[in-house]
């Protein structure tokens, strides 16, 4: 209910009084996925994923940062949004569609290497550092490796703070007030700006960009500059051993009675 109430009050009469020293930018980290409606396939010699010819999208936890941010723009708190990926050429797709969404500008980092958290983090410091945001926004993680670490690793190597899953963001002058969902609940916790904000999916609902919208998104500046030209060490640090489909759920069975049940319950699968 905070976060309606919130917004509801920033669009109101009481804008311009809270945006007179509000001029933000905000930079969104976006990456790009394997649609979640596609089953995975592994590859045949079990290096990784096939993504030949698969469906790509956003990472749903980047939309939700992407959509916070076009909020805040709305509310009048945030005046440019510039968004940011890493990746092959077709992630050109991915930015446009956040352009198409609401995001001004937008950067892409051209490379073939698939960059572990670490490397993503040390190139999205370099392009902070060129633009100079007040807050930059990320997915808490992404769904293809779950690891939930890039957001942290920037925080650090800018030296800024940090608010992780996020699922409410309200900016002051020179401080954003964040609701983390943690495991007891929620928290609610105070930063000072410029921060490292990750988004979890209760942030917010995510839009759909418009035909109109998609159309503009293709006059919409995007930079393309490629990884090597950044003079930055991204090796890998981690060897993906082997990666394996999970394994077949077995056949389920019939019982015949609720003690028939509870016998297999306890003694076989030996959940009670």
């Amino acid at each position: 209910m905070i976060e309606y109430h919130f917004r509801d009050w920033l669009r109101g009469d009481n804008v311009k009084s809270v945006t007179e020293n509000l001029s933000m930018k905000v930079l969104v980290g976006i990456k790009r996925v394997l649609d979640p409606q596609v089953k995975a396939r592994v590859k045949a010699d079990q290096s990784g994923i096939e993504l030949t010819h698969a469906k790509m999208t956003m990472n749903p936890f980047c939309e939700n940062a992407v959509e916070e941010a076009i909020l805040l723009k709305e509310a009048g708190v945030v005046e440019e949004i510039v968004v940011v990926s890493i990746g092959v050429a077709k992630a050109e797709e991915t930015l446009r569609n956040a352009l198409a969404l609401g995001a001004d500008r937008a950067i892409l980092v051209l490379t073939e290497q698939i960059l572990e958290p670490l490397a993503v983090a040390k190139v999205l410091k370099h392009i902070v550092e060129k633009e100079v945001p007040n807050l930059v926004l990320v997915g808490k993680q992404a769904i293809d490796d779950d690891c939930n670490q890039t957001g942290q690793m920037l925080a650090a190597l800018l030296g800024w703070p940090q608010a992780t899953f996020a699922s409410n963001i309200e900016l002051q002058d020179t401080d954003a007030t964040i609701t983390r969902e943690v495991d007891g609940g929620l928290e609610t916790i105070n930063v000072n700006l410029p921060a490292v904000i990750s988004a979890d999916l209760r942030l917010n609902e995510p839009r759909y960009a418009s035909l109109p919208n998609v159309m503009k998104a293709k006059r919409k500046p995007l930079d393309k500059i490629t990884l090597d030209t950044l003079g930055l060490n991204t090796a890998n640090r981690l060897t993906t051993l082997a990666v394996n489909e999970p394994p077949a759920r077995a056949a389920g069975i019939m019982v015949a009675t609720v003690e028939e049940l509870v016998d297999k319950l306890k003694n076989e699968a030996k959940v009670i």
